[in-house]
Formats: structure tokens, C-alpha cells, sequence
């Protein structure tokens, strides 16, 4: 097939299952150009130095012609789709009450709550045949431990699926649909959610809790403190990245594992190797299989090919992090894999800003669970996946625990 259709075969549902032949494809040409103007870039070094790479935007209003931005959103972008200075600005204040240097042990002092919650899960579990790892499991453990991080009431947590549901699937390139209603829901639904944690914010100004939301309206740092709007944005993107992803990455371990018996029992018997065996996961079954969203401000020469200024340009982690040139034997899943600097959370000045919790999450969860999944097996493999190609996981992995 010709090389400029990859972007449709791979954003094609049918392709949702197993996208890394269509990788590996792209990755024999580096870096393809698509039949839309959009350039495709797939080999490992090439990813890395892009990331890191001054002239890659991250504002869609950069392109040619500029990515339109609704006038009707009352929400400023967010500080991932935004450049330095203001994208250094936003994340500095959004890291002040996260992690270090002024919080440092805030993720970590986490580690006895989410390992009680992924208990308390896996004990309701006690009794049934079948369950759904996604909607019984991997789903509820994150968005917990991310509204009890920012202050959401325990109650009012089932409130955020309907909302990021539809703030994903805004994203969604189904070919065949028309996408200006999936954006106008994605955008009611930002809207909803951001209204939602500016007024829970508001509660807490003369009124502390020992939350986010709190700090951020408390405290106030060398980069002074958000406006309420971008305080509506950022709470909006913390819960949005703060549990889509690792839904996905606990999801993915799972399958993965119920498909390597030998590697689920030996982490069973050796629960030390649980980091070493995430970090595989984030190279082998990534949650965040591309980068759509960038842009070079200037012509960029990348493996022999021309990028124009203004072009949309997609780098895809997931292709790099199984890159040959890289990584010895790629497609082998090896939780003992030595010198594994994967793809998995991006790199340079976007990387993944919840990194440390996703990670320490997976940990966690991955070890409460295998010690359930004794003669566990898939109920369907391949499982049914998220329409997402960007954010790719089962959307239900339904497991029966007794063989």
C-alpha cells in the first residue's frame, strides 16, 4: 500500500488491536509524508531529537493555516498545547503543590492509600466467575487516587467518566463522521468540568484543605498563582491525564501479562521487579501511542526529508519505543530489559507532567492484582479496544479469575 495513506490505515479501528505492523512499516521510510500534508515520524532517534527541538511547536496555532480555535470556550489552551515562556509559566505553578522541589513527597506519602484502594477493589471482587479489569479495576483505582489528590469529593467522582469520555472521543478521526459534534461535546463537556473544579476551588480560598486545589488558590509562588481560568484549564487537564493514561497502562500490563503466564508468575514470586517490568510496559504497550499535536516554526530537515514551517507533524512514540535500531528485539516483552529509555512519557520540556504517578500507580496496582489472578484467563483476546488511536487500551477486558 502507498505510504502516504499509513496516517488512515493507523487511525483506522481495524487497526486498533495490533498498530505495530503499520509501525514498522513507517518506520522502513522514517519519515512519511501523508496524503493530507501531515508528516509521519517513526524511528526512535529521530522522535528524541524532535522532542527536543526548540522549533517543534506545541501550539496548533502555529500551522498554516492556524489551527481555529473556538471562539465560544471560555477555557484558555492548556499548558501541554501551549510553548514556552507561558507553557514553563503554567507548569511550574501546576508543579508547586505536585511534586519537587517544593512538594517532594507528596506522590510517594500515596503509597499505603492506593494500595488499600486496589485492595478494597479487589475484594468487592471476591466471588464472581468474570470480571471487567477496566470498569471493575484499572478505572475506579486512578480516578480515585487523582480527585482525592486535587479535593473532589469521594461523591462526586462518577461525575468525571461521562466528562473525559467525551473529551477523548472529541479527538477521535473515525473517518465517515462528522467530527464537528464530537468536538462540540468534548468542548461542553471541558466546559462543564472546568466550571465545575473553578467553583470547587472557590470553596477553598480562606478555607484550606490539604488538596491541590487548595495550594493552588492558597499559595503563591516566584511564578505568582493561576487566574481562575487557568486554573479551570489545568484542573481539567490533571484529571483528564491523571487517569486516562493510567487506565490504559494498567489495562495494557494486564493483557500483556495474561498473554506472558511465565513473566505474571515470576513477578508474582518476585514483586522487586515490578518497576523494571512498568518501565517494559511503557515501551512494549504504551498508553500514549502518538503525538499529534506539533509543529515546526521553521523548514526542519529530519532523515533526509524536508518538513515545511507550519506543517502538522505527528511523532510516534509508540513506533519509536519498538525501534530496532534502539532497542535489541523490540517486539520480546522483557521486564529485565536493560537500558530501557522508552518513549513511553515523551521526553524534553513536555514530558509527562504526571509521569511519577502513573508509574508508582501501575506498580502498585499490577502487584495487588496479580496475587488475584491465580489461574485467571482472557475471556477474548484480542479484547474490545477505545476508539482512541492516540490513547490506545481495552475498552473491557473481561477476565474469567478460575480458568
Amino acid at each position: 500500500m502507498a505510504v502516504d495513506t499509513l496516517i488512515h490505515r493507523i487511525n483506522d479501528y481495524a487497526s486498533r488491536a495490533d498498530p505495530y505492523p503499520l509501525y514498522a512499516e513507517l518506520r522502513r521510510h522514517r519519515v512519511a509524508r501523508q496524503d493530507d500534508g501531515t508528516y509521519l515520524v517513526g524511528t526512535y532517534h529521530e522522535i528524541e531529537a524532535l522532542l527536543h527541538d526548540p522549533r517543534i511547536s506545541s501550539d496548533g496555532r502555529n500551522r498554516i493555516p492556524p489551527e481555529r480555535i473556538e471562539p465560544e470556550d471560555d477555557l484558555p489552551p492548556s499548558f501541554i498545547i501551549v510553548d514556552d515562556p507561558e507553557h514553563d509559566r503554567l507548569r511550574r505553578i501546576a508543579m508547586r503543590p505536585f511534586g519537587p522541589p517544593h512538594t517532594p513527597g507528596r506522590i510517594d506519602s500515596l503509597v499505603g492509600e492506593m494500595a488499600g484502594v486496589a485492595r478494597d477493589l479487589l475484594t468487592g471482587l471476591r466471588g464472581r466467575d468474570v470480571v471487567d479489569i477496566v470498569d471493575d479495576f484499572a478505572y475506579p483505582l486512578p480516578v480515585t487516587m487523582i480527585c482525592r489528590l486535587l479535593g473532589v469529593p469521594r461523591e462526586d467522582e462518577t461525575r468525571f467518566r461521562a466528562w473525559s469520555e467525551a473529551i477523548i472521543a472529541s479527538f477521535d478521526p473515525t473517518p465517515g463522521e462528522d467530527p464537528a459534534v464530537r468536538e462540540r461535546a468534548g468542548l461542553e463537556a471541558r466546559r462543564a468540568m472546568g466550571q465545575y473544579l473553578g467553583d470547587l476551588a472557590d470553596t477553598r480560598r480562606g478555607h484550606p484543605a490539604d488538596d491541590m486545589l487548595s495550594a493552588y488558590v492558597e499559595e503563591e509562588g516566584p511564578d505568582g498563582r493561576f487566574t481562575r481560568p487557568e486554573l479551570m484549564a489545568t484542573g481539567v487537564l490533571l484529571l483528564i491525564a491523571g487517569h486516562e493514561t493510567t487506565v490504559n497502562l494498567i489495562t495494557n500490563g494486564t493483557l500483556t501479562l495474561l498473554r506472558h503466564p511465565e513473566w505474571l508468575e515470576r513477578l508474582r514470586r518476585e514483586p522487586a521487579l515490578m518497576p523494571r517490568a512498568v518501565e517494559e510496559l511503557l515501551r512494549y504497550e504504551p498508553p500514549v501511542q502518538m503525538l499529534p499535536l506539533r509543529t515546526p516554526l521553521a523548514d526542519v530537515h529530519v532523515a533526509g526529508t524536508t518538513i515545511p514551517q507550519g506543517a502538522p507533524l505527528i511523532l510516534v512514540l509508540a513506533s519509536g519505543s519498538r525501534d530496532p535500531v534502539r532497542f535489541d528485539d523490540p517486539d520480546r516483552f522483557d521486564p529485565t530489559r536493560e537500558d530501557n529509555q522508552h518513549l513511553g512519557f515523551g521526553s524534553g520540556i513536555h514530558n509527562c507532567f504526571g509521569a511519577p504517578l502513573a508509574r508508582l500507580e501501575t506498580q502498585v496496582a499490577l502487584t495487588e492484582l496479580l496475587a488475584h489472578l491465580g489461574g485467571a484467563r482472557l475471556v477474548e483476546d484480542p479484547p474490545p479496544y477505545r476508539r482512541s488511536p492516540i490513547l490506545r487500551g481495552p475498552r473491557h477486558l473481561p477476565v474469567a479469575l478460575h480458568g
